[in-house]
């Protein structure tokens, strides 16, 4: 279930990042024609896929083959997606309701149509599958439940964007520009986004029990049990809910909330139901577990860190794939120009980020922290026995195997011969627990390390260095697509000129003049150059006095009688270059005090 939390934050990427693409004035209305079509295909598809694989069960009744309806969700999950970013990029259906006041006062009120769009499609899948899917329920779950369940187990994963972009838009109605302007600095945006975070972390779970409809778990022996544990472990609480998921036929039990007034025990009747006291003492102390073992701030903080890098990445690498020219020429190749090319290559980048992070790291820590979960039994009892029996019943009760994989956590099989190698080996259990402190470390440094270099380059000391990097490459390109455009020449030999590169600088000049004799700016450049170069074997007195009057007599203004009189000053004409001065200086507009710094320094050479 977890992986549809996933899915959606992708579509929440693909939308988003549909600003990345060229945009169209007008939508032709065959695109919705087309997106409709897609549509019936893959329903039929899922229709048919889900009808043979219900065949297959029916015809081998005793056959587990719940990782195959697992594999056929998480295929059609992932071709949702791409139909998705084909109606967005491809058929730029997003741009439907462009120019209707409200969506574009409101952005995210258009965000939620076409993230409901992916949701329809994820409910294609779901109402294909039940019918194969509802034999390793519990109990009995209607078809309108199952998909109900699904559809409000996964929206609380657009809860922080939906709150976030909300009041983003609300915000953009403020008269108060001070405030408008303070939160699009840096500051403002990670100082906004963090107080944010922190916000919906507190509060979210009153948000989600109610998305939920959870309900306060009815006085009893369960309730006692639950609230006997919980004050045995010293964990503090708002209240215990009782979880209907599924019609209330999972096995399963949760917590949510950071702050003990905002915290929530949830528990499903089908647990309640299944376990004895034993068991349920130990599923209770494993989420107590989750509580003292500070992972829900723990995964705060994966979040916050994603969207760190992600703030001062971004347009970093939206640089860096600009310039990557040899993909541009595959791309080239299968007759896609560069200005398609380059959104392609960066939202595939920024899906494929979000991917490798949430997936493999997010998940990778996920699967370390449920078995540090696990091992809190040992922090009350020696035995683990209820807790490996609980396993073994909900494998027996939902009709799957214990070697099942998942992203999220690990296998029940790998969870029980792990607990058992625990219980012989004691010295086992710290061991994880230390390797856990060493991780979390270890993500820290190199959050730390990944967001202080990105905000070097992106704001603060090597920003200048990056965007000389950059330009560098950028002009280099243009260059070999534009060999004639005298311009680049120029620009290039400016760039070398910087760079103290003057062999080079005056090549790129020269390049210049080759393709345009009469450019003022490399006639002017090259001039100085010669004249003034701070390497004297680059000086040359005839060719800088030769190339001044060349852009003199193109142009006569005072940055080129400034260099006319720096090529009269070299070759010792000191009266003509007083004179020249003194007419730059009249001509000048701004720069009035360079201009007179320079008269005076030719007439103390003429009257020392």
């Amino acid at each position: 279930m977890l992986s549809n939390f996933l899915y959606f934050l992708i579509a929440l990427v693909i939308y988003t990042s549909s600003e990345l693409f060229e945009t169209v004035k007008n939508i032709d209305n065959i695109v919705v024609f087309n997106t409709l079509m897609v549509t019936i295909v893959f329903a039929v598809v899922c229709h048919f896929a889900f009808k043979r694989l219900g065949k297959k069960a029916f015809e081998n009744p005793y056959a587990n083959i719940d990782h195959l309806i697992n594999n056929y969700i998480s295929r059609f999950s992932v071709i949702a997606l791409v139909i998705f970013a084909v109606n967005i990029y491809g058929f730029k259906l997003n741009l439907l309701f462009s120019g209707i006041r409200i969506f574009d006062s409101l952005p995210t009120l258009e965000a939620i149509i076409f993230l409901g769009l992916f949701l329809f499609y994820l409910i294609i899948i779901w109402n294909a599958a039940y019918d194969v899917q509802k034999r390793y329920f519990a109990g009995k779950v209607s078809k309108k439940n199952f998909i109900i369940s699904n559809v409000s187990f996964s929206l609380p994963a657009l809860l922080p964007w939906f709150c976030l972009s909300l009041i983003a838009d609300i915000l953009g109605f403020l008269p108060w520009q001070p405030a408008k302007s303070f939160l699009q600095t840096p500051a403002g945006e990670i100082g906004y986004i963090a107080l944010f975070l922190v916000a919906i972390a507190v509060f979210g779970p009153v948000l989600i029990k109610k998305l939920w409809n959870c309900k306060p778990l009815e006085p009893g022996l369960a309730r006692a049990r639950i609230e006997s544990v919980c004050k045995k472990a010293g964990v503090k609480y708002s209240n215990i809910l009782k979880w209907e998921l599924f019609g209330g036929t999972m096995i399963t039990a949760g917590v949510m909330g950071l702050v003990g007034r905002f915290r929530y025990i949830l528990v499903t009747p089908a647990l309640l139901n299944s376990l004895n006291d034993d068991e349920l003492d130990a599923v209770m102390l494993h989420e107590i577990g989750h509580v003292q073992k500070h992972h829900m701030l723990f995964y705060l903080f994966f979040f916050a860190g994603f969207i760190s890098c992600n703030f001062v990445f971004f347009e970093p690498i939206m640089l860096l794939l600009y310039i990557i020219e040899p993909v541009y020429a595959l791309f080239e190749f299968v007759g896609v120009e560069k200005n398609t090319a380059l959104p392609i290559l960066i939202s595939t980048t920024l899906i494929g980020f979000f991917i490798l992070y949430f997936r493999f790291m997010f998940g990778f820590f996920m699967r370390n922290f449920e078995r540090q979960a696990d091992l809190h039994v040992y922090s009350f009892t020696n035995d683990a026995a209820p807790l490996i029996s609980t396993f073994y019943k909900i494998a027996s009760l939902s009709r799957q195997s214990i070697d099942n994989p998942n992203w999220h956590h690990y296998s029940i099989g790998q969870r029980v011969r792990f607990l058992e190698r625990c219980q012989r080996t004691p010295a086992l259990i710290q061991a994880h627990h230390l390797k856990v402190k060493k991780l979390i470390i270890g993500y820290f440094v190199l959050v730390f390390i990944l967001f202080g270099f990105g905000y070097s380059i992106n704001f603060g000391m090597a920003k200048d260095r990056f965007d000389n990097f950059i330009a560098e490459n950028i002009l280099f390109q243009q260059l070999d697509v534009d060999t004639q455009n005298s311009d680049l020449y120029a620009i290039v030999g400016d760039y070398y000129y910087n760079k103290k590169n003057y062999k080079k600088a005056i090549e790129s000049y020269e390049n210049v003049l080759g393709v345009d004799p009469e450019n003022v700016h490399a006639l002017n450049n090259l001039s100085w150059l010669f004249s003034t170069c701070p390497e004297s074997e680059f000086r040359n007195g005839k060719k800088a006095l030769e190339y001044a009057k060349m852009a003199l007599a193109q142009k006569r203004e005072a940055f080129v009688l400034d260099t006319y009189a720096e090529a009269l000053f070299i070759n010792n004409d000191i009266e003509m270059a007083v004179s020249t001065a003194k007419e730059a200086l009249n001509r000048s507009i701004d720069k009035k005090e360079y201009y007179k710094t320079q008269l005076q320094r030719f007439e103390k050479l003429l009257n020392p």
